[in-house]
């Protein structure tokens, strides 16, 4: 029972306030999430460009999150880079836009397997003033050919994002993605 407990304890504190597939269909699928954190904007914003520190490793190619980088400015790149030359561009940056106090960082790529299926993958934080300190939304869009069966593996790429974006909320207020 105390394990049972401890779980829900940590999932309840671990959540984004409000997360879920938007939408899917075998030709896509939309993944969107917000969180209200107790930090300013500012420091958000500066701890959601550095990946590294909340990223998971278990979802890196190298297993060390600390190889990732994130160039935050259109053209750059969410790379990884580990061993002798070895190398991964995840995604490239888009945009990033500060409007009357929101900060947007966009880029776009396949994350994980979705880069080999060829699909075309649109990921967008926005960082937002609030009560209590500041708003993070993510939305991932993810469209590709039908017969890629989109619908079928959005779950999973849901776990994994949304995992990655707790780890994001906990980093902005604590200091640590843990």
């Amino acid at each position: 029972m105390r394990f049972i407990a401890a779980l829900i304890a940590l999932v309840c504190v671990a959540a984004p306030a409000r997360a879920e597939v938007a939408s899917v269909s075998p030709t896509g699928f939309v993944i969107q999430a917000e969180a209200d954190v107790a930090a300013s904007p500012a420091e958000t914003w500066r701890r959601l460009t550095r990946i590294e520190r909340w990223w998971s490793s278990a979802h890196t190619y190298s297993g060390d999150a600390r190889r990732l980088s994130l160039d935050p400015r259109a053209g750059g790149c969410w790379c990884e880079r580990w061993g002798d030359g070895q190398s991964i561009e995840h995604m490239r940056v888009v945009l990033v836009m500060e409007n009357e106090g929101v900060q947007t960082l966009r880029a776009v790529g396949g994350l994980g397997p979705l880069q080999e299926m060829g699909v075309n993958g649109v990921l967008t934080f926005t960082v937002a003033p609030h009560a209590s300190g500041a708003k993070i939304t993510m939305t991932y869009r993810v469209t590709g050919d039908a017969a890629l069966g989109l619908d079928q593996i959005a779950a999973g790429v849901d776990g994994v994002l949304l995992e990655q974006f707790g780890r994001l909320s906990r980093y902005s207020t604590t200091g640590s993605p843990e």
